[in-house]
């Protein structure tokens, strides 16, 4: 697949990236999210430098993306344990 020069900004600092076109999207927004938390924690906390605001904005991020796979795994696990108990009724019943 092609892959398209983008530029995007993140505390006023251009990042210039090659993305394939259905992942624009994705990417744009995701700088305007990481734009968005890091200037919120620069006004909320102290910090020495932008880099600060950048670990802070990834922690939280990463921090939200485990806790969704885990629930997600938790109700794959229970939905596959449901189906077997359905497919096990229904193989009695036939």
């Amino acid at each position: 697949m092609n892959e398209l020069p983008a530029t995007v900004h993140i505390l006023d600092r251009p990042y210039r990236l090659k993305v394939s076109p259905d992942s624009e999207q994705f990417l744009r927004k995701a700088a305007e999210v990481i734009d968005t938390q890091a200037r919120s924690y620069g006004k909320k906390y102290a910090y020495n430098d932008r880099q600060d605001l950048l670990a802070m904005v990834a922690l939280t991020q990463i921090t939200q993306l485990l806790e969704l796979q885990d629930r997600l795994q938790f109700a794959d696990t229970k939905l596959a344990s449901r189906l077997t108990d359905i497919n096990k009724l229904l193989d009695t019943n036939v």
